[in-house]
């Protein structure tokens, strides 16, 4: 998702900024109107500008289970709304969340709902949370309310931290493959190269290669530091764009391997999500419009839209569901049963247990595959440029055993 910077106009005309994360600048407007703000200025935010003028303000899943979590127990103590806010401001170590709960706080000592004073701050506290709020201040179970958060935001930063770690090992393999090549071509092969140019003999092609290679990296270094940021920079740039952030969210659900799991970690926390959400009471066409906001795949955000649609006009869940071809067969399926017996949430949670313990499964697997195929990749490059280096060594010895 980009960062988009926005200036607009509140019903009694007083300018706002506001600084979120949208898939677009459409998304970014439409969420402007959706709070009752007229925009005036929609920008999404450059590379320097994000990182150092503005810093970030999202909040890790995991600092909001801890927030949710201590919020349910201070609360359960028989603690006011103000006091929890005031104690959490100070205990807590995250610096955004800790400014955002004092501002919080403000707000509620002002007299404004807690979810008036939370809906301000949404790059801190996402839809899902905000909402959840006002449902358990409107059903008077803001408790219930919290520790279903805490447990979705555990869920959650358990998924991502799964994913992660798969993800480790092979990009420490890969940058550590690189290092090796690039240290070979540096320091390892040049040693050989007088030798290589006293020799009469014509030398092999390979080693012809490795040559140019070498002489290239050591001459022109600073060309390859330039094209790989750039490439870098190029590929952050178009991800950021409609046609970018639809064609990786197509890679992501089609590459071979990796798209297994994308598609198993899309389908608990589309489950998750609204399971949370329908347990609070929330209707499901907004139960259904909040996740499409929390999923980070345009496509599956595009199917969950059109699954809006269809349930304005009095579809079951299910159907488009199917019809969208995004998600495996058990959701749909599931998501009906759920349907015919009057249980929808329940179902929705069995879904994302079942698909949580799946990403963890496919993500082993992923790993599994992942590890030799770069250790090969990794052994044939090494290998090429030994290669290149005993070839011509070896012709020589040939050459004077014939002698």
């Amino acid at each position: 998702m980009a960062t988009f910077e926005c200036v607009a106009v509140d019903k009694a005309g007083k300018q706002q900024k506001r600084t979120f994360e949208a898939t677009n600048e459409e998304r970014a407007k439409d969420f402007l109107k959706s709070e009752g703000l007229i925009p005036i200025s929609v920008k999404e935010q450059s590379f320097l500008s994000k990182d150092i003028s503005f810093g970030s303000k999202r909040v890790k899943p995991r600092d909001l289970s801890i927030f949710c979590r201590q919020f349910n127990s201070v609360l359960g103590a028989g603690v006011t709304i103000l006091s929890a806010l005031q104690m959490l401001s100070e205990q807590t170590e995250n610096k955004v969340l800790r400014e955002a709960i004092k501002q919080v706080q403000i707000d509620v000592e002002k007299g404004e709902s807690l979810t008036q004073a939370m809906a301000k701050h949404k790059e801190t506290f996402p839809p899902l949370l905000v909402h959840m709020v006002e449902a358990g201040e409107a059903s008077g179970s803001l408790e219930i309310a919290f520790s279903r958060m805490a447990i979705q935001f555990e869920k959650q930063a358990k998924l991502q931290g799964t994913i992660k770690k798969a993800m480790v090992y092979p990009a420490v393999v890969i940058t550590v493959a690189v290092a090796v090549v690039i240290l070979m071509l540096i320091v390892v092969f040049p040693q050989f190269q007088d030798m290589f140019d006293q020799l009469d003999s014509d030398l092999p092609v390979i080693t012809k290669v490795v040559i140019a290679m070498s002489n290239f990296v050591q001459s022109f270094w600073f060309i390859l530091v330039f094209l790989v940021f750039a490439a870098i920079v190029g590929v952050q740039s178009f991800k950021k764009t409609p046609n970018g952030q639809l064609l990786f969210s197509r890679l992501a659900l089609h590459m071979p391997v990796i798209g297994n799991v994308t598609n198993k970690s899309a389908s608990a926390t589309l489950a998750r999500t609204l399971s949370t959400l329908l347990a609070a009471g929330i209707p499901l066409v907004d139960a259904v419009e909040i996740t499409a906001k929390v999923v980070s795949n345009v496509i599956i955000q595009s199917a969950l839209d059109e699954c809006t649609d269809e349930i304005k006009r009095g579809v079951p869940l299910s159907t488009p569901l199917q019809e969208s071809g995004v998600f495996p067969p058990m959701v749909y399926q599931m998501t009906r049963i759920g349907e015919e017996t009057g249980n929808v949430e329940g179902m929705l949670e069995k879904i994302a247990d079942y698909y949580e313990e799946e990403v963890e499964t496919a993500t082993a697997a992923m790993t599994a595959l992942l590890e030799p195929m770069i250790i090969v990749v990794l052994g044939l490059l090494i290998g090429f440029i030994l290669l290149a280096i005993y070839m011509p060594m070896l012709g020589m010895y040939s050459a004077i055993d014939k002698g």
